[in-house]
């Protein structure tokens, strides 16, 4: 993971998929958020609050070596990925709203990834000042989230057919390089990956489910529509585990602090598959039951 086909390959392919979503966005995107208030405040409360404590009370739990804790801190305040639409729109959640959050979890996500990660340093690697992301770093930051972002929605603007016609291209080039890369990776740090993957998979795998669940559970608990509600779950469960990643290996330099990030993107599309299916069962069990009672 710290070869030059990943020092180079994966800010470019995050610059692309940050690209892609700027493609797809229109300043109505964040005019929207006026429809829904309660929604989004909801799930920026859960991305912003609960999953950084629930997440350190998980680390804390499982009693990760220190850089692992902070790379766990590091996923934790990643933005929701684009990754987050498709499945929302499997599941039949709110595309527009997921949008918007990732939208603004984008922008936010700016200041609020650098200073949990730092609090995370102060915390769990007191006196390593050779970490961390201090002002210079936290614009690296800024250039890598919102530069691509800015220059596809520009794009969109001055092009909007081109725009709607490389909407899919960009966004299969963009897994295509990542896949090579993330590949190229594991097979160069294989010895690194293998010594870790077994204490980092359970507190990987229960990160993401509970992520999801909190994601659908707390905006039903504040009547907040399904919709919206499967939206919001996809958004907070689907962490940009390459920009976690980019993160990590190129602006704070650290390999092993990058792979509870690593593990959580191969894993979490099949974690997030299975809870699509099972809040699908779970709303079609209710249905029939609804129906009965009405008769």
């Amino acid at each position: 993971m710290g070869s030059t086909l990943t020092a180079i390959g994966l800010p470019v392919a995050l610059g692309i998929i940050m690209f892609g979503l700027g493609l797809s966005l229109t300043p109505g995107d964040f005019a929207r958020v006026a429809k829904h208030p309660k929604a989004v405040i909801i799930a920026l409360g859960c991305q912003l609050v609960l999953l950084p404590a629930l997440c350190f009370g998980l680390v804390l739990l499982f009693q990760l070596p220190p850089i692992l804790a902070v790379g766990m801190l590091l996923l934790a305040a990643s933005p929701g990925g684009s990754t987050a639409n498709l499945y929302s729109h499997l599941f039949r959640g709110d595309v527009a709203l997921n949008i918007s959050l990732t939208a603004i979890n984008s922008i936010i996500a700016i200041f609020t990834l650098p200073l949990i990660t730092n609090l995370a340093i102060t915390f769990f690697l007191p006196g390593d000042d050779g970490l961390g992301i201090q002002f210079a770093k936290a614009v690296e930051v800024f250039a890598i989230v919102l530069g691509p972002v800015v220059l596809g929605m520009l794009v969109r603007w001055w092009k909007p057919r081109f725009a709607d016609a490389m909407d899919t291209p960009v966004r299969i080039a963009s897994m295509l390089i990542l896949a090579i890369v993330i590949a190229g990776a594991v097979i160069a740090n294989l010895d690194l990956l293998i010594s870790n993957i077994a204490g980092l998979a359970g507190i990987v795998v229960l990160f993401c489910v509970l992520s999801l669940t909190l994601g659908f559970f707390v905006p039903r608990l504040f009547r907040v529509e399904r919709r919206q509600a499967v939206a919001s779950s996809f958004e907070i469960g689907i962490h940009n585990a390459t920009l976690a990643i980019v993160i990590a290996q190129t602006v704070i330099g650290s390999v092993e602090m990058s792979l509870p990030a690593a593990v959580y993107g191969v894993l979490m599309f099949f974690i997030a598959l299975a809870f699509g299916f099972i809040i699908r069962e779970r709303k079609g069990a209710r249905e029939p039951a609804t129906a009965t009672a009405a008769m």
